[in-house]
């Protein structure tokens, strides 16, 4: 921008609180950075215009702004480069805001985009990400192209693909084909990270409640007491009920919360205890299991990320347990101060770009301690499935990343 002049304005997409808070804290940490100035593109329509006509070398927006800025702008785009903080969020190529910066693209002469979960699910949701960079040049020109070059059909239901599986060989094409556009820096190769530890905290269900709970899977549909009904009129609806259940509390019929057991809240307390006044960092995925954690640890401060001052709270030691929806704070935010111990309470459905990412929020550059992963997984149930298909995941993508790995002398 000042050295070389290639590029005038950048725009910077970015989770919410990524955008209002993290850019701009970094700006302010390096001294090389200091003489840039920033405006974000947040809050009501107003505010957010304010920010466009403000002079500035960076502009900030939150993801979910990017078609209505596209929108607003029209022909009058004004930047010269895109950066997208957490590319992996732009993965679905009928998605709105991939639409939308699929369009202005055209008017982009340079960018740059960031993920640590690049092929969250698999490499079919390679193809949107590369087409921001290359407009298609590597992978094909459409979804379609790359999918008949790369893959062969899987699960379908007629004309309908729901999974694609990839051609023997296509792995390598991949690699080969994004290699000179893209790379992947792994922080263990390039900064001393404390050793991290995963932990399973194996929760054995009763053989009552436990038949109760294969006799759902097997029927798709339970009596609860009181007359409360279970029914899982899809394959969807019933493995969300599966989770619900190993958590400790299932929706009935009503969408009322109804509890079934208490192991999951036991097997915390102990961490707790054990953790000994030191601060725990827990995800949950169920609404029912913030108010459930919150109502049994009344003594201690419980909170959510609500606003900045949480987070400077946390990183103070100020906060005993911070309950955190992994979405919510999967992206960007430093919670590294403030604590070295995580717990899954509930296991974030199959997503991995989830699952890492919350986890780097402890695990990252700045942690002075060793980092302690703790999942709570109810006994032979599909927490157990959950867990292995992240693992198996892991595997793939990594795969990825190795065969991207910079080369840096």
């Amino acid at each position: 921008m000042y050295d070389y002049f290639t590029v005038e304005k950048v725009l910077i997409i970015a989770p919410i609180r990524v955008a209002d808070f993290t850019w701009d804290a970094e700006i302010h940490k390096w001294d090389h950075l200091q003489h840039l100035t920033i405006s974000k593109i947040l809050g009501n329509v107003e505010q957010r215009k304010q920010a466009i006509n403000a002079e500035a070398d960076l502009y900030t927006i939150n993801r979910e702004n990017v078609q209505w800025l596209v929108s607003y702008l029209g022909n009058d785009w004004k930047f010269d480069m895109v950066v997208v903080d957490e590319l992996s969020s732009f993965k679905n190529a009928k998605a709105k805001r991939f639409k939308a910066l699929k369009q202005a693209m055209v008017k982009v002469s340079r960018f740059v985009g960031l993920t640590g979960t690049p092929a969250p699910r698999n490499y079919a949701d390679l193809w949107p990400e590369l087409y921001l960079m290359d407009r298609g040049e590597r992978l094909g020109r459409t979804l379609t192209e790359f999918h008949t070059r790369y893959f062969k059909p899987g699960k379908s239901n007629g004309h309908v693909v729901y999974e694609w599986n990839l051609i023997q060989g296509s792995e390598r094409k991949i690699y080969d084909a994004i290699g000179d556009i893209c790379m992947s820096l792994k922080a263990k190769d390039w900064l001393s990270l404390p050793k991290r530890t995963n932990f399973t905290v194996d929760i054995e269900l009763p053989n009552g409640l436990f038949r109760e709970y294969k006799q759902f899977e097997r029927e798709k549909i339970l009596e609860l007491e009181d007359n409360h009904m279970l029914v899982g009129s899809n394959a969807g609806v019933v493995m969300g009920k599966l989770l619900q259940f190993a958590s400790g509390m299932v929706y009935d019929d009503n969408h009322d919360p109804i509890a079934v057991h208490d192991y999951k809240l036991e097997a915390l307390s102990d961490l707790v205890i054990a953790a000994n006044g030191k601060p725990l960092l827990v995800f949950y995925y169920f609404k029912f299991d913030f108010e459930r954690i919150k109502n049994t640890f009344k003594d201690l401060d419980v909170r959510q990320i609500e606003s900045q001052k949480d987070v400077e709270d946390w990183n103070r030691g100020n906060i005993d347990i911070l309950l955190v929806h992994p979405a919510s704070v999967g992206h960007g935010l430093n919670l590294q101060e403030g604590g070295n111990t995580i717990v899954w309470y509930t296991l974030p459905n199959w997503n991995l770009e989830l699952y890492q990412q919350a986890n780097a929020r402890l695990h990252r550059q700045g942690q002075k301690k060793p980092v302690f992963v703790y999942h709570l997984l109810s006994s032979g149930t599909v927490d157990e499935d959950v867990m292995r298909s992240l693992e198996q995941k892991d595997v793939s993508q990594q795969a990825l990343m190795n065969a991207l790995k910079a080369k840096i002398s």
